[in-house]
């Protein structure tokens, strides 16, 4: 393989990239915003839209770069080499816009000792505790029905604190600071305000229903501030999906700038670090210009990863096998099978990096950590789908591009967690490698991350997309 290396970027890069990280969490506080926020990314970069509903045949074309999205929480980018030809391969970063949250009920009104409550589900597998005493927006998606009698998606988002989650007083609780326990349903219920002051005295059974229900599903005033940020009338909104969110913003942290402290860095880092990758492979200076790419370059960022991806638009549906078929439709017969033969899979997904006060946790030689860059993730039960050759082809990226790299195994004493990779590589016969940035926190309503490894991934898959053909055709490994 190649032998000469690359330069790597100095502290600028570094220090620039993980501000833009900063930036594309605090726009993306639902996994809709976040694929509107990378939508708006992909339109400044000359993508056209491409829809499901329609016939593709004759659109796809050389030097082509395409997207779309599903249930407007998935998105799917890519772009056609100038010497493509069908059943060439397709070069793969797919990650996911989804992390754990408490979630509005579809009938969330709750009231209790005079204060009115939202109840709200559990989605993935969050620290709940962490959830206690943070200022709490909700930001998603609202259904609206138009006056022609048709229906609109609207994102929403309450960038201010309307609700919280109080702990107990320790006088009432003294054994709470060494065994904090609460029950999932009636304590881990959000605050939105006070009955008296929303209804100024009159009885909550008067309150003004929009839904046309004997009993309202939700707060009229919780729909009247819904209607508000939307400029609608509270009588038009059929329905929505809400997550609540810490609306405290992400930010630089630490004495000299290395650390990101944010809400949803699993998975938002890595998937700004693939499309921000991937666009940057497409770009002027890059080494591999789109017009002499043999194959296709592409971004796949899926929803519903962190309760299992089993959806119509999660990493578990049949949307990819149908995307890359699509693609090969015009092309001879087979060669859908001929690609994915050819094709490589990256699955970036955040990772585990050692925690000073547990170091116990990590096996001995695997221990990664901030700033030491991107980690290729192991596992000999296949909870992760790197192999060999999916690690040698990366690694030689790697290291002709000078980016650092970190392995990781999880002690043959504790469980493992799983991420999209397998999924996607046995569904479809992908060879795949499971990738992510070490982070601290994970599943924390707050977490925390290296600010110099936001560099690292965005220039490593900046260069796998760059290199992947060139370097596939020295495999000789079927």
């Amino acid at each position: 393989m190649a032998a000469t290396t690359a330069s790597y970027p100095g502290k600028e890069y570094l220090l620039a990239q993980a501000k833009d990280l900063i930036k594309f969490i605090n726009a993306s506080p639902s996994p809709f915003h976040a694929v509107d926020t990378v939508r708006n990314m992909l339109k400044a970069a000359k993508f056209e839209k491409l829809s499901e509903r329609e016939d593709w045949s004759g659109k796809l074309k050389p030097n082509g770069r395409y997207y779309f999205t599903r249930n407007e929480s998935t998105i799917v980018a890519f772009a056609v080499g100038g010497k493509y030809k069908p059943g060439n391969g397709v070069s793969i970063v797919a990650a996911h816009t989804d992390s754990p949250c408490l979630k509005v009920k579809p009938i969330s009104k709750k009231s209790k000792e005079k204060y009115l409550q939202v109840g709200v589900q559990l989605y993935g597998g969050g620290i709940w505790h962490t959830w206690f005493d943070r200022d709490l927006g909700v930001a998603g998606r609202v259904v609206v029905k138009k006056k022609d009698g048709g229906f609109g998606h609207h994102l929403i988002r309450i960038d201010e604190p309307i609700l919280r989650i109080p702990t107990l007083a320790i006088h009432l609780d003294r054994g709470t600071s060494n065994n904090f326990t609460f029950n999932n349903e009636t304590q881990l219920l959000p605050i939105l305000a006070t009955a008296s002051k929303v209804l100024n005295g009159n009885d909550l059974t008067k309150a003004k229903d929009y839904s046309n229900n004997i009993d309202p599903p939700h707060h009229p005033v919780f729909i009247e501030r819904l209607a508000s940020e939307l400029g609608v009338k509270p009588e038009s909104i059929g329905d929505f999906e809400l997550c609540l969110y810490d609306v405290h913003p992400s930010v630089l942290g630490g004495i000299a700038n290395e650390f990101i402290f944010s809400s949803r860095l699993d998975n938002l880092c890595m998937s700004y670090c693939a499309v921000e990758g991937f666009l940057a492979s497409l770009g002027s200076s890059t080494r591999c210009p789109l017009s002499d790419e043999e194959g296709i370059r592409m971004i796949s960022l899926f929803d519903n990863e962190e309760i299992g991806s089993r959806s119509a638009y999660g990493a578990d549906s049949a949307l990819m096998e149908y995307m890359l078929r699509r693609i090969h439709a015009d092309g001879k017969p087979a060669a859908f099978e001929e690609s994915v033969a050819k094709s490589f899979l990256v699955s970036a997904d955040m990772a585990h990096a050692v925690h000073p006060n547990y170091s116990d946790k990590h096996e001995a030689n695997h221990r990664p950590y901030l700033h030491k860059g991107t980690v290729i993730k192991f596992d000999a039960n296949q909870r992760y789908a790197t192999t060999a050759v999916t690690s040698a082809l990366l690694k030689e990226v790697a290291r002709i591009e000078n980016v650092p790299l970190q392995e990781f195994v999880v002690r043959n004493d504790t469980s493992c967690g799983s991420t999209i990779g397998p999924l996607l590589s046995s569904r479809l016969g992908l060879r795949t490698i499971d990738i992510g940035n070490p982070q601290l926190s994970m599943h924390s309503i707050r977490e925390t991350a290296g600010s110099d490894d936001v560099g690292h991934a965005v220039t490593l898959l900046k260069c796998f997309f760059e290199r992947f053909t060139e370097l596939d055709a020295q495999l000789s490994i079927d």
